[in-house]
């Protein structure tokens, strides 16, 4: 049996404090390579182990990164506090602070995506063709409401959970990302009923 993702929630505080640059990579860099040192998190991310260190702690402040308690200064050893953040938008209407701050990281996000899956796009010709046709992307135009919408995004998520560990102790199993991304085709016709909050 395999271990259960760990879930932190992202409030008003916790996204004000992960709308950063260096912040939001330190959160992912964690969660991908396990616990590091402010040092080595420096080195990586291509900064300074003060800097480093000074985001950590605001992001300990919230909860989003742990000190497991092991090394001591420099040598300490930060942890992602959890696997995934999850949020729902709309918590964030009407504050003018936080949906600026969820449009920035949101776009970050995007940002990350783009340079990881354009690197894939450069190397995979130097892949074995099973994964060259088994990586990729597609998309395709369903026709659903917005409860719909939802019921279709726990049934992904109930997938990619059954298969997150799925070939673990397997040399030929790689770790891949998996994203999940929903827009509205007719952006400009905005549904009747509901509201904004």
């Amino acid at each position: 049996m395999t271990e259960a993702q760990t879930h932190v929630r992202l409030d008003t505080a916790k996204l004000k404090v992960l709308a950063h640059p260096l912040r939001s990579r330190l959160v992912g860099a964690l969660r991908l390579g396990g616990p590091a040192t402010a040092t080595a998190l420096a080195a990586q991310l291509n900064t300074n182990s003060g800097a480093t260190s000074y985001h950590l702690r605001k992001l300990e402040s919230v909860g989003l990164v742990a000190d497991t308690g092991e090394g001591a200064g420099k040598q300490r050893l930060w942890a992602a506090a959890a696997d995934v953040t999850h949020f729902d938008p709309s918590d964030f209407v009407g504050d003018d602070d936080a949906e600026s701050a969820f449009g920035w990281l949101e776009r970050d996000w995007l940002r990350h995506f783009t340079e990881k899956f354009g690197r894939w796009l450069d190397l995979r010709l130097s892949w074995p063709a099973a994964w060259i046709d088994a990586a990729g992307m597609n998309d395709t135009m369903i026709v659903v409401t917005s409860d719909q919408l939802v019921a279709m995004h726990a049934e992904i998520d109930e997938v990619v959970e059954r298969y997150r560990r799925a070939g673990q102790g397997n040399p030929e199993a790689k770790r891949v990302a998996a994203y999940v991304c929903f827009y509205p085709v007719d952006m400009d016709q905005t549904p009747r009923g509901g509201d904004r909050r």
